[in-house]
């Protein structure tokens, strides 16, 4: 194979940036044949855009049906994610999904099933794993320099968003619609961060969340989630859309020092002798180990999104390593379901969930939902490039 032929699912923002990279060559060995979306106004668009060089869809047969496809971009509502990527693994399709996985592990873990039974190409959109200060955090706690991690905390309060946000579409901010609010939408980006550079997931957690605490919405606005960790240490995610001005930082203490992400900025407050060896020599009362504050250089620029599609593009054609395996979204999903449903219980919640107990209480929700999918027009199209 010399070229991937990529069709995308969804021409909503993601979907439409993608389908725009690709078609002006922006992703090297990738050539854009296919876009599909339900909606006449979009289809209406891909026509106008891309004219007779990329064929337009309205309907998923007929799109999965289409020998010029082999890999496919899913950038669809969340709920939709696991269905359209098993879906295309099972049509010989490489798959890259946007994030987050899905909305409950439920039916992601299908998805990974179906993913490593096709032996196809299978990518996450994660694209803040592309920020050189994100990569050096990781290799800095991989590597030992940190130590052994004590305590992690995360405070990602700057996705403010006013209630005219919410009310720009009627599935925003629902059950229905979106599956949950600030964590299964803004977050999980900082969720998948969380695991991936730390290496840690926890083993229980215990969460507050306020719904439509700042809004008037019936998802979650505002979070605080506390975790324990299988050596010991713990750690906080706090998030929210309702605070101005916000804040994004990111701390993590081990034994030999702590490194702190904040305002495009690494710190390692590094020290000289691991915290527990200076607590057993120590004899002189108050003291504590030697610190030094080091600026840590970070080199290159996030490549963000474009990056993960030339990683996925490069990995099917010539075998590279994947930033972001599609079998690692379920990691960051897990973390999210357990803050659901450690608020929904009002307890303590162990990990792995009970995957059948969040899938009831999620369905709960969806009923008492105030959003209900409308019927969309479907369009006739002629695959051959004209409507």
């Amino acid at each position: 194979m010399s070229e991937v032929k990529v069709g995308i699912i969804g021409l909503g923002n993601m979907g439409t940036s993608h389908a725009n990279q690709i078609f002006k060559g922006n992703v090297q060995g990738a050539v854009l044949t296919a876009v599909c979306d339900e909606r006449p106004e979009r289809v209406d668009w891909a026509y106008k855009t891309f004219g007779s060089d990329v064929q337009v869809f309205s309907s998923l047969d007929d799109f999965f049906d289409n020998e010029n496809i082999d890999a496919v971009i899913i950038a669809t509502p969340h709920y939709d994610h696991p269905k359209l990527a098993i879906q295309a693994f099972e049509s010989g399709l490489h798959v890259l999904s946007e994030k987050p996985a899905g909305v409950y592990t439920k039916n992601v873990r299908q998805m990974n099933e179906a993913a490593g039974k096709s032996g196809k190409v299978f990518s996450m959109m994660f694209n803040q794993r592309t920020n050189p200060l994100y990569q050096k955090v990781r290799e800095l706690i991989s590597s030992g320099e940190l130590g052994e991690i004590k305590r992690t905390n995360w405070i990602i309060t700057n996705w403010y968003r006013s209630q005219s946000y919410y009310d720009s579409g009627g599935w925003r901010a629902t059950w229905a619609g979106e599956g949950g609010g600030v964590m299964i939408n803004q977050s999980p980006h900082q969720l998948d961060l969380w695991q991936w550079t730390t290496g840690l997931m926890p083993t229980r957690v215990r969460a507050f969340s306020g719904f439509g605490k700042y809004h008037d919405i019936e998802v979650e606005d505002d979070v605080t989630a506390y975790v324990e960790y299988e050596n010991g240490a713990t750690g906080l995610f706090v998030t929210s859309t309702g605070e101005a001005p916000g804040t994004n930082r990111f701390e993590v203490a081990g034994d030999r020092g702590k490194l702190v992400v904040e305002d495009n900025k690494l710190t390692f407050w590094r020290l000289r002798q691991s915290e527990r060896e200076f607590n057993r020599e120590y004899k002189g009362g108050f003291g504590e180990p030697e610190c030094w504050k080091i600026d840590i250089p970070v080199h290159g620029k996030s490549t963000e999104h474009i990056g993960i599609l030339r990683n996925w593009v490069d990995a099917i054609l010539h075998g590279a390593d994947l930033l972001a395996p599609g079998e690692e979204g379920i990691k960051s999903l897990a973390i999210s379901n357990a803050v659901y449903l450690s608020s929904w219980t009002d307890d303590w919640v162990d990990m792995p969930i009970d995957e059948d107990l969040y899938y009831e209480k999620l369905q709960e929700k969806i009923k008492e939902s105030k959003y209900e999918k409308p019927e969309v027009e479907q369009v006739t199209l002629d695959v051959s490039g004209t409507h």
